[in-house]
């Protein structure tokens, strides 16, 4: 069954950001891709996503619905045909709602897990922690606005920050087939981004020293969206060997 063309609102969306050591980024991913680099840096983080009015474009408002998701990402490149692709690759997503666990991965794209996110929030200041109900996620960020990047942001400014997150609209997440990805297009009517400053953050995929030994991974800078009009597309899925990634 294919998705039908989705229209929402992304409420609130915040990209907590790390840089990575390449070659370590390398090893949890599938082929064919590669980490997208910037400053010699991978970089991979968590999606914190709030979206509201979620329906097939066409039906009014008042029938969609909401959530809060959080994604584990990773900003890759791959070849394709000769060119150079870009997006992300995603290895776990998680749902408030049961019905995106339910449909994910058969009629909405990617599994989904469930989880309960506790959030508080302000204009000017966030507080989000996340515990799924296998125990495989736990995350929290506590953040607030800010002026600019922090010191030291492999981005160097929000500028670059912000074409370099727009760039990888394209993601892939494991379906509920084996050996299969699939893909979702994020296609974003009013972007627009703001640094903000992070005053805590725990994340059981990348705290993980397993997967991320001491000296290879640091947290780099956190991103808002708010308000944003937009659609979800569905793409051509790949067929890839997952079982050379790390399990989430």
């Amino acid at each position: 069954m294919k998705l039908p063309l989705i229209r929402g609102l992304i409420d609130r969306r915040i990209l907590a950001n790390y840089r990575v050591d390449a070659d370590v980024l390398a090893r949890v991913l599938p082929a064919p891709f590669r980490p997208k680099l910037i400053g010699g840096f991978g970089v991979a983080g968590i999606c914190l996503i709030r979206l509201k009015q979620i329906r097939p474009r066409g039906f009014p408002q008042f029938m969609g619905i909401s959530s809060e998701n959080a994604a584990h990402r990773i900003a890759v490149e791959w070849e394709d045909g000769g060119a150079v692709r870009e997006g992300v690759f995603i290895p776990r997503r998680d749902s408030s709602s049961r019905l995106n666990v339910l449909a994910g991965g058969r009629v909405f794209t990617g599994v989904h897990h469930h989880a309960h996110f506790a959030v508080e929030e302000t204009s000017d200041h966030f507080s989000i922690e996340i515990d799924s109900d296998d125990r495989r996620t736990h995350v929290r960020v506590d953040a607030k606005v800010a002026e600019a990047l922090p010191a030291g942001s492999v981005f160097g400014d929000v500028a670059r920050a912000s074409d370099f997150f727009r760039g990888g609209s394209l993601g892939y997440s494991p379906s509920a087939e084996a050996g299969r990805l699939d893909a979702l297009e994020l296609h974003s009517l009013d972007w627009k981004v703001e640094p903000m400053a992070v005053e805590r953050i725990e994340s059981s995929f990348f705290d993980d020293r397993q997967r991320f030994p001491a000296g290879s991974i640091q947290f780099d800078c956190a991103l808002l969206m708010r308000g944003m009009r937009h659609e979800w597309h569905e793409r051509e899925p790949m067929c890839v060997d997952c079982a050379a990634a790390v399990a989430v």
